[in-house]
């Protein structure tokens, strides 16, 4: 196997373990919960978005990947970790603003991961040396889309979402 079938390998098994994970013990864990205390661990998982920095640090990638790529990334992630932690304050806080930061949070999240695997497709990242980044993709990126998943699950059900 080369190196970008072993990317999109460990990508795909990674999205499949998150995936049973999050049926089988996260979701039916938040299910019995109040809708705020049911988003804040799903949020923090995306706290650590900020890791996406990283692309900018030299000698961490590539030095070939395209600039406009490497920032876009780093700070739409970077945006998402700030915008995910103003959620949980929030939150947290019972302000009525918490669902409305949640709403915010998630659509600019998802959209962010979106440019991101639309990125990822039209320079063919695991062509490219990524060094430590390669896990943020294949290991950490998987657990930020099941986190989003779940996040949207939640606040689309808020309605009739448990309020105990």
């Amino acid at each position: 196997m080369d190196s970008p079938q072993i990317f999109w390998l460990q990508l795909l098994l990674s999205c499949v373990v998150c995936a049973v994970a999050g049926a089988w013990w996260v979701w039916p864990s938040l299910t019995k919960l109040p809708r705020n205390s049911a988003l804040i661990p799903l949020l923090f998982v995306q706290v650590f978005r900020y890791l996406g920095m990283t692309l900018l640090v030299p000698g961490m990638v590539d030095p070939k990947l395209p600039r406009e790529l490497l920032f876009s990334t780093a700070y739409g992630d970077l945006l998402a970790a700030a915008l995910a932690l103003s959620a949980i304050i929030a939150l947290r806080s019972n302000w009525r603003a918490g669902v409305v930061l949640a709403w915010v949070f998630s659509i600019w999240g998802f959209a962010d991961l979106l440019n991101a695997l639309r990125s990822v497709l039209q320079v063919n990242l695991p062509s490219y040396s990524l060094g430590p980044v390669w896990f943020i993709y294949t290991f950490y990126a998987p657990m930020v889309i099941a986190s989003h998943l779940m996040i949207f699950g939640i606040l689309v059900k808020s309605k009739s979402w448990n309020k105990s």
